[in-house]
């Protein structure tokens, strides 16, 4: 299944993650595709928004990792894996799955065979002015997840 979408500025981004972020199953693996500028990070704060995260939501581009405590008392991790050498990095990064309930991943090309399979592939692009957005499920929890999406946007 696949869910596109042209967001002409960054409202209509930011409001696109918020949707997402409602829609989400109970656990997720995202992995955000797009060239530098694309609105990958501006896309996973806005998520991270909706999910009730307060304070900073800081870029991982050097971190390679940020943390976000849930509600549920489990975690929301955003990863930038733009700078790592090597898949097997991933795993001096402290990263306990089972208390993980969102993997937001940018560049996950770099983990590949490192990293669990995604539910969507989500990949962004400057498109004029504003944002094209293309979700592809790679999952049933993926396609349910983008069913829902579409019940609640009326995206046909």
């Amino acid at each position: 299944m696949i869910f596109e979408r042209f967001l002409p500025d960054p409202v209509a981004t930011d409001t696109l993650a918020a949707e997402f972020a409602r829609a989400r199953p109970a656990s997720a693996m995202v992995h955000l595709h797009g060239d530098l500028g694309a609105g990958k990070s501006s896309f996973a704060r806005a998520f991270l928004r909706a999910l009730g995260v307060t304070g900073a939501i800081r870029s991982p581009t050097y971190t390679l990792v940020e943390r976000y405590p849930l509600p549920d008392g489990r975690e929301a991790l955003h990863l930038d894996l733009y700078r790592i050498g090597d898949p097997g990095e991933l795993e001096f990064l402290g990263i306990e799955p089972e208390l993980t309930a969102l993997w937001l991943i940018e560049w996950p090309e770099r983990g590949t065979g490192a990293l669990p399979s995604p539910d969507l592939h989500i990949a962004l692009a400057i498109e004029g002015e504003g944002r094209h957005l293309q979700a592809i499920a790679k999952t049933l929890a993926g396609e349910a997840w983008l069913g829902r999406l579409r019940a609640e946007t009326s995206e046909s």
